[in-house]
């Protein structure tokens, strides 16, 4: 493995389309991670990356004017996650409520992730999530594997 961790970043307009666009963008980070970087990566770190990513850009496009950036890094055993807006209001969490219709989304971020954090920038906010790349708990890289 290369001595510098794999990482990514894009600027995306922040309009509705951009939400399948930074899922792509995440799917393709970590596809060449495998190819280039011989990580493996578990079907399940790909799908709950590309939901997570999904999750939070269509936050920044729903409550935040203007641009948003995805960034992607690899930190060990983990991918991390983080979507800048310029909305400096910071997200919190609704209150459990099963009849409740949609805004589970930062929920799902929350129960999937290893750790999560927000943090206010001089502009705007960022959001981080870090998954775990493997699916075994004591490390065992399972899963996908590099082509």
């Amino acid at each position: 493995m290369a001595t510098s961790e794999p990482a990514f970043s894009a600027a995306l307009d922040g309009k509705s389309g951009c939400i399948a666009t930074a899922r792509r963008l995440a799917a393709d980070f970590l596809t060449r991670v495998q190819a280039v970087h011989g990580l493996p990566v578990s079907d399940r770190a790909m799908d709950l990356t590309q939901l997570i990513v999904s999750e939070l850009v269509t936050n920044s496009c729903k409550y935040a004017p203007g641009p948003v950036m995805l960034g992607l890094r690899i930190l060990g055993d983990l991918v991390e996650i983080t979507v800048w807006d310029s909305e400096p209001v910071l997200p919190t969490p609704c209150a459990p409520d099963p009849t409740r219709v949609g805004q589970h989304g930062l929920e799902i971020v929350m129960a999937v992730t290893r750790a999560f954090e927000v943090r206010r920038q001089t502009v705007g906010k960022s959001v981080t999530a870090r998954i775990a790349l493997p699916d075994d708990p004591d490390g065992a890289l399972t899963g996908r594997l590099p082509h």
